[in-house]
């Protein structure tokens, strides 16, 4: 049989059960871009290799998405009213099995992060560093029932049971879905869906058909611009006066990749490490990318190799590398996020800087 390798292909005799054994192993990764204002998809990569791996990891593949739905939380908190400098303590929240109709007690652990055990954090510098406790403190808030129902209007169509859980993203969402809803961020609240096609044309130039692309005032334009700030802090890092650091989850695109222009984003890393997602948004661009094995049984041994700033934020970074190395041709700009002053003054929270540092969650 023939085989697909990274470095060519390789002519060789397996047995059926050791070449299912070799592709289990390949580490595939789904990606598309799209322009948050007029839903246009801008790139779209479904896998490695349609001829010897037929399937789309960007619409058709669903996985767990992790942390990166935690600014859905974090958006109906603001949009109810929290200040992103309110003040939460870092302890374990517990949803008691009676009210809210579980199988036993739960209380959701942080992954990592033990030096902050106990101190009290701002829900700015919380979902920067992806912080579990502060997440189930929102949840705790406004229950799951609300947070379903922002979800549908920023175009999450996939079933989505109401359960405390959902804080953490432990259900499965396609990159398509992801990226559809980050674009509300960009785009002042308002969800646009992502399209393929604006029009067919017969070969005399007759249009047959137009597309245009739905669109839903998911959220208010002040919470949008908020949110986005917020997503910033997971690139440029959010200071904590009782941590006394300076730390983010993607802040190694500014260290590592030398990015300077204004970027938001959030990691997400899933049980056992299996997947690793990257949510990444500019003005005028929102990018998905989800990185991991065709079976969620193979994973990484831990989080270091296994989180999603290793998996696939790396993706991200050098797609964005290549956009703005040839803007000739993507016609996309480095540019700065279109917020007010106001808004800015809402996220001071009395920090001072101090260096950067990365968390791993």
């Amino acid at each position: 049989m023939s085989l697909f390798s990274w470095k060519g292909r390789i002519d060789t005799i397996l047995s059926p059960r050791d070449s299912l054994l070799y592709s289990k192993y390949f580490i595939h990764s789904g990606m598309m871009s799209m322009d948050p204002s007029t839903g246009h998809v801008k790139a779209y990569v479904g896998g490695i290799n349609y001829e010897n791996f037929q399937y789309d990891h960007v619409t058709q593949g669903k996985r767990q998405v992790g942390s990166t739905f935690k600014p859905f939380l974090y958006s109906l908190a603001i949009q109810e009213g929290y200040s992103p400098c309110y003040e939460v303590p870092n302890v374990p929240v517990v949803f008691d099995k009676h009210k809210w109709r579980l199988e036993k007690d739960w209380a959701p652990k942080n992954s990592g992060g033990e030096d902050l055990e106990g101190l009290t954090l701002t829900l700015k510098y919380g979902l920067a560093n992806s912080i579990n406790t502060i997440t189930a403190f929102i949840m705790k808030q406004f229950g799951p029932y609300a947070v379903v129902d922002l979800a549908k209007k920023i175009g999450i169509q996939s079933k989505i049971l109401a359960v405390p859980s959902l804080c953490l993203g432990t259900f499965d969402l396609s990159v398509y879905e992801m990226v559809g809803a980050y674009s509300t961020f960009a785009n002042k609240g308002v969800w646009v869906e992502p399209i393929f096609i604006t029009r067919i044309e017969d070969k005399n130039g007759v249009i047959i058909e137009e597309f245009s692309p739905k669109t839903v005032e998911a959220m208010s334009e002040k919470t949008a611009d908020v949110m986005v700030r917020l997503l910033q802090g997971v690139v440029d890092g959010v200071y904590s006066p009782t941590a006394k650091k300076k730390t983010g989850t993607g802040v190694r695109l500014r260290y590592k990749y030398g990015f300077k222009n204004e970027i938001g984003g959030k990691t997400g890393t899933t049980q056992n490490q299996s997947d690793g997602w990257f949510m990444g948004i500019t003005p005028n661009l929102v990018t998905g990318v989800w990185t991991g094995c065709e079976d969620r049984s193979i994973h990484f041994r831990d989080i270091q190799f296994g989180q999603g700033a290793n998996m696939a934020l790396p993706v991200f970074a050098e797609y964005m590398q290549r956009v703005y190395a040839d803007t000739a041709n993507s016609r996309v700009f480095p540019e700065k996020f279109d917020i007010s002053r106001a808004i800015d003054l809402k996220l001071e929270c009395d920090e001072t800087n101090s260096l950067i540092q990365e968390e791993e969650f």
